[in-house]
């Protein structure tokens, strides 16, 4: 005899879905969750604040952080209804920047959708040069001694089999090359994409949000433009980018035309 379940009284009964249902279900979660986050005011706090948010409970912690009487002083000077050309956004970013270091310039863009990953060469170095070492025999000798002097290690797939055994000296350290980062190249001529001026442009896993940045505070005026609109430009302006800010490390945003 086989055996059957009781439904006590006042147990709910649940409904089972056809997949179509369940995926009707889940799209228009996604598209909730999308919708409320493309909303202006909330994706400006993040940005003034901190613009990696994990969960809806740090999103009010933020909101509802107290700012010190520096921060509000320099914020009452951007007009925030209004949309900043980056000539006029970077000169006033400069003048609110408050910290007694060489902040760096930030650009937080809204896209349209997620997935984007590109890379873009700016005209104009936007941080220090890194150390870029291509694998070959004297790097072998040298990780043997646990000697690392590089900032970035490329390799070519037949020099590999041959880092293997260093995985645990270079990968803590994110030295590892491997193809997801780009970092096994076939030529030397692909390592030119890894110098400074070259930047990754890609959004959050699950908002279309990219953070980057494009040079320091103390640099030029119209350095600083140049690569802001090269980033802009590489992304395809209008066309992808829905809303964009303007910040430096320490500093209120300042909303500016696509």
């Amino acid at each position: 005899m086989g055996k059957t379940k009781t439904a006590f009284i006042g147990e709910a009964v649940e409904e089972k879905k056809t997949s179509a249902e369940k995926y009707a279900d889940k799209k228009a979660k996604r598209e909730a969750e999308k919708e409320k986050i493309l909303q202006v005011p909330e994706v400006e706090q993040v940005l003034h604040d901190e613009p990696k948010t994990e969960t809806p409970k740090q999103k009010r912690e933020i909101t509802e952080k107290q700012r010190g009487k520096k921060y509000l002083e320099v914020k009452s000077k951007i007009n925030k209804s209004n949309l900043y050309k980056l000539p006029e956004a970077i000169k006033l970013i400069k003048e609110v920047s408050y910290s007694k270091f060489d902040g760096t310039m930030e650009m937080h863009l809204v896209v349209k959708k997620t997935g984007v990953n590109v890379n873009v060469t700016l005209p104009f170095s936007a941080e220090k040069q890194k150390k870029v070492e291509i694998a070959d025999e004297k790097t072998i000798e040298k990780l043997k001694t646990a000697k690392i002097d590089f900032d970035l290690l490329l390799a070519s797939a037949e020099m590999m089999p041959k880092l293997v055994m260093f995985a645990k000296l270079l990968g803590p350290r994110g030295l590892m090359p491997n193809p997801k980062n780009g970092t096994i190249i076939k030529s030397k001529a692909e390592a030119e994409r890894f110098s400074g001026n070259t930047l990754q442009l890609k959004t959050e896993k699950e908002v279309a949000l990219i953070h980057t940045f494009f040079g320091k505070v103390s640099q030029k005026d119209e350095e600083l433009i140049k690569n802001a609109e090269t980033i802009l430009d590489k992304l395809g302006g209008s066309k992808t980018i829905i809303r964009g800010f303007l910040k430096s490390t320490m500093s209120p945003s300042v909303k500016i035309v696509i």
